[in-house]
């Protein structure tokens, strides 16, 4: 397809004759089988909500077409107006379009969908098993149709996939602003999204999914590989380091994928087990795993080899990770650190499978079977958790990766509460890692995307963020040298690493100084052309982001944790302080109902307007966080605020008075 052709097919929008259906492609790692949760009236209202977006006469047509979707996939997919051209993130002047704002969100948006990148591209969800771009291709292909018209004076409104329309707004507000599974709190459970998802009305945005801003499994990589640094310091005696050491997770899946590479970069022992071929062959093939074994025994050989030698290797398991904890135990086999990243906020959809059963048994269960696959999940929770039991009663260091396991392990009765019977026996990694040594201190996922498409600009990128970084770790407090410098360390080896997957992005933890002055940077070398537009964003896991009391806000102590001011919060102080785009989401890594969180995107085009805007908006997108860590009491947060307040004086901070502990008793 020429690239004239390209664009006519985005301003076309919703084709005028009715497409071919398109063939299944078996060779396509495809969403699981939802299960059937509609009632006969409520299909016929899912088909009519389907229909309305099609002029009456094509009704008829379309209606078998979608019913047949309908039947068999439990979701209307419109597969047959899939584009027919490539889907990745083109250089941003191929895009059609007033406004280049609007083009840098066509760009996120098919990355987002790319083939590479998209867990499941052809139902249009990125990561995570249900992180959704947009329901159905028609949503996809109105909104590339809208935003090719928009102007820099105009504002879409995103519900839940679903365009509402171009509104008039002015040139400093948002160009697009996404709502994703906004619900009334009483219909926010698992099976309101399977029926309110099914009926077309919403959908499961998942974080960056959603908000258009996933990067490619290289995100949750640099997340990672922080957190295994970091839980490598807490069993590491001596400062000896991770080399010989072993860490046991699952997944390899959207975000989980990234493990093994994080496990690589951080100097250990990874084993990574996954149920899904199609999953660990595409991680196998893009180099983010060393090795792939499916038989038990030799996967016991190969570790001991490998401690033995102290190799820095990953290896994934083609099956069960249940299997793997409970043969580690039986051949003595000792795991320094522990984890699991399957995707347990969707466990009853194809987020966790059973011990015992092949993945086709099991997406036949869950579709026909749903309670006793049910059933089956939660037994397994229970013997999974059994299994990490006896292993942290050697010593192994577990921890939650904000997954739900733990959450998800005791709703199904598994022995991982504490003795007070409230908490659960592990942190998570947010509570014990991040949230105490990143996030209290304002280090959190900044990220960027040079529109360009150019690799060249992405190592210009680098060497200013490096350059930005170093000359501002000479003047940091003690408090905060570690995270520079590992953040300069990883910045150092990103291009070696080979972390780009879609775009030209790139990530790494800062604070708002940091991400202010790399920004500003950026900004400046585009207006002397030494690089194209920089797309900025960040994950919503982050300081400010998202409220999720088992994860995110899992290290606030003041009993606010179950409170959702801040991520609500932030996305408003961003719209109106200058964001290109903002969004925010219900449900998240920890599930539907468990999180709200939110994030954005700025364009930077070289301009005073951009400079402006970068400095207002990454200041508060940073110091909302802080601000409300600081009230909590949390104590890197208090010395984080009050250094921000000496840096800004328009900044003015409520501070917390700290009560004896003797009064109290």
């Amino acid at each position: 397809m020429t690239l004239e052709e390209f664009q006519r097919d985005i301003q076309e929008g919703i084709p005028s004759v009715v497409p071919a259906k398109k063939e299944y492609e078996k060779d396509i790692n495809h969403a699981p089988i939802r299960k059937k949760i509609l009632s006969k009236e409520e299909e016929k209202l899912a088909l009519k909500n389907a229909l309305r977006y099609f002029p009456k006469e094509q009704h008829a047509e379309l209606i078998e077409d979608f019913k047949e979707e309908l039947d068999k996939y439990g979701r209307i997919y419109m597969l047959r107006y899939r584009p027919d051209y490539k889907m990745y993130a083109r250089p941003i002047d191929e895009y059609p379009g007033k406004s280049l704002q609007a083009k840098a969100i066509m760009l996120m948006i098919q990355n987002n969908l790319d083939y590479a990148v998209a867990q499941h591209p052809h139902e249009l969800i990125t990561y995570g098993g249900n992180g959704a771009v947009f329901q159905n291709w028609i949503q996809y292909r109105l909104t590339m149709k809208y935003l090719s018209e928009m102007t820099d004076e105009q504002t879409l409104a995103m519900y839940s996939g679903h365009p509402m329309g171009l509104f008039p707004s002015h040139k400093d507000a948002p160009r697009v602003v996404v709502t994703n599974g906004m619900m009334i709190p009483n219909y926010s459970q698992p099976d309101d999204w399977e029926k309110f998802n099914a009926l077309g009305v919403t959908q499961y945005g998942q974080m960056t999914a959603g908000s258009y801003m996933y990067i490619g499994p290289q995100g949750i990589v640099h997340g990672t590989t922080i957190t295994v640094l970091n839980a490598g310091r807490k069993v590491a005696k001596n400062g000896e380091g991770l080399a010989g050491k072993l860490f046991l997770t699952a997944g390899l899946g959207g975000m989980s994928g990234a493990q093994p590479k994080a496990g690589n970069i951080a100097g250990c022992i990874t084993v990574c087990a996954e149920i899904n071929e199609k999953a660990t062959h595409t991680r196998h093939s893009q180099g983010w795993v060393d090795e792939v074994i499916t038989d038990l025994d030799e996967l016991v050989t190969r570790v001991n080899k490998a401690k033995a030698d102290k190799e820095i290797v990953s290896i994934a398991y083609q099956g069960n990770i249940v299997d793997v904890w409970e043969k580690f135990d039986e051949a003595g086999v000792y795991v320094d650190l522990g984890s699991d990243q399957t995707s347990l906020h969707n466990p009853w959809a194809g987020g966790y499978y059973p011990v015992g059963l092949t993945l086709e048994e099991s997406n036949d269960m869950m579709a026909n079977n749903p309670e006793q696959f049910k059933k089956e999940v939660q037994a397994t929770l229970v013997r999974h958790a059994n299994a990490v039991n006896k292993h942290t009663a050697k010593g192994t260091y577990f921890f939650d990766y904000g997954n739900a396991f733990l959450l998800e392990a005791s709703r199904a009765g598994a022995d991982i509460m504490a003795e007070n019977g409230i908490d659960f026996k592990y942190p998570s990694y947010v509570q014990d890692i991040m949230g105490p040594m990143c996030f209290d201190f304002g280090f959190g996922p900044f990220r960027w995307v040079c529109a360009s498409g150019k690799p060249e600009d992405l190592q210009k990128t680098d060497e200013i963020a490096c350059q930005v970084l170093e000359e501002l770790m000479k003047e940091s407090p003690a408090e905060i040298q570690q995270q520079m410098a590992d953040n300069i360390q990883w910045i150092k080896g990103a291009q070696e690493n080979k972390l780009v997957v879609g775009s030209q992005a790139r990530i790494l933890y800062a604070d708002a100084e940091g991400r202010m002055k790399i920004a500003e940077a950026f900004n400046n070398a585009i207006a002397a052309g030494e690089i194209g537009p920089v797309v900025l964003g960040r994950d919503h896991h982050d300081v400010s982001g998202t409220d999720s009391p088992y994860r995110e806000t899992s290290n606030i102590y003041d009993g606010s944790r179950f409170t959702a001011d801040m991520a609500i919060q932030n996305v408003i102080g961003d719209g109106f302080r200058g964001a290109t785009w903002i969004s925010i989401h219900n449900g998240g890594g920890v599930g539907w109902g468990e999180v709200i969180n939110g994030g954005f995107g700025m364009l930077l085009d070289g301009t005073s307007e951009a400079d402006r805007r970068l400095k207002m908006m990454l200041h508060w997108d940073v110091n909302n966080g802080i601000a409300r860590r600081n009230w909590a009491r949390n104590e890197g947060a208090i010395f984080a605020i009050k250094r921000a307040m000496e840096k800004e004086p328009l900044l003015k901070v409520t501070l917390p008075n700290i009560v004896d502990e003797d009064l109290l008793s």
